[in-house]
């Protein structure tokens, strides 16, 4: 069965799913940036708003752009309480509709793969991002086997379920971010390994949690129902869980950053 392209139209489902993730990681990401406050920034690729929600709260932004190409995703983000200084609008990473050095910083969170031509979006982030500014990223490192419901889609793919691949599913690793952000003319650029952790309530927790995987959930859902009990007892009798029936896994995330030069 061949796969279909991932779409994430589901901004609650999504929220479940992978913003948890997001969330986890972010904070580390943040830390790590260790920008100052006042800032003017860009989320760009910002779903349903997880991260852009994280920035909004933890980085003291003077203001936030967020942009996606999903309305599913930015209606769920808008849904929620913002603050006055952060604005969601519709649109695409590879043509940014702001002027130049219109921003102190630009950022992708766990979206990179995800968009067609990444050369494009990282040269447009350093376009909108002012002299001396910072463009950033992180991505889950899926080809390391980092991605958060790897278990799952490995035994997906053991069984013969087609998954669709991110179309640029290579450049979440460093040395291939290395190079975006060198060929897009970015200095002082700066490279490292996030680590995220979360625990699930117990395994129907999990297992819910992974069939909203915008990758996975589709695949899944279309399998027949014998081989889908057969697949959640597999994973439900091999998934570690604690006293308390309560599951932690792990993930990989490879961050970047890199200076606009001027």
């Amino acid at each position: 069965m061949e796969a279909s392209p991932v779409r994430f139209d589901d901004g609650a489902g999504y929220d479940r799913a992978m913003g948890r993730w997001s969330i986890l990681a972010g904070d580390v990401f943040l830390d790590w940036l260790a920008l100052p406050v006042g800032l003017r920034w860009l989320d760009v690729g910002c779903g349903n708003g997880a991260f852009t929600r994280r920035i909004a709260a933890s980085a003291g932004p003077a203001s936030v752009e967020a942009i996606d190409p999903f309305e599913g995703q930015l209606a769920f983000a808008r849904s929620l309480a913002a603050a006055s200084h952060v604005r969601y609008r519709l649109g695409d990473a590879r043509a940014l509709p702001w002027p130049d050095a219109a921003f102190d910083v630009a950022s992708m969170a766990l979206v990179l793969s995800f968009v067609p031509e990444p050369e494009k979006a990282v040269a447009e982030m350093k376009r909108v991002v002012r002299p001396g500014g910072t463009v950033a990223a992180y991505s889950w490192d899926e080809l390391g086997g980092g991605y958060p419901y790897e278990r799952v889609a490995s035994k997906l793919r053991a069984i013969g379920v087609a998954l669709p691949d991110p179309p640029s599913g290579g450049v979440s690793r460093i040395p291939a971010l290395r190079a975006l952000w060198q060929d897009a003319g970015l200095v002082e650029i700066e490279t490292r390994t996030i680590a995220a952790r979360r625990v699930f309530a117990d395994f129907d927790d999990f297992w819910a949690s992974a069939r909203l995987s915008a990758s996975m959930g589709p695949a899944i859902s279309a399998m027949p129902p014998d081989e889908r009990e057969r697949l959640e007892a597999q994973l439900r009798s091999r998934l570690p869980a604690d006293a308390s029936g309560r599951v932690a896994l792990g993930a990989r995330a490879n961050a970047i950053r890199g200076r606009v030069p001027g």
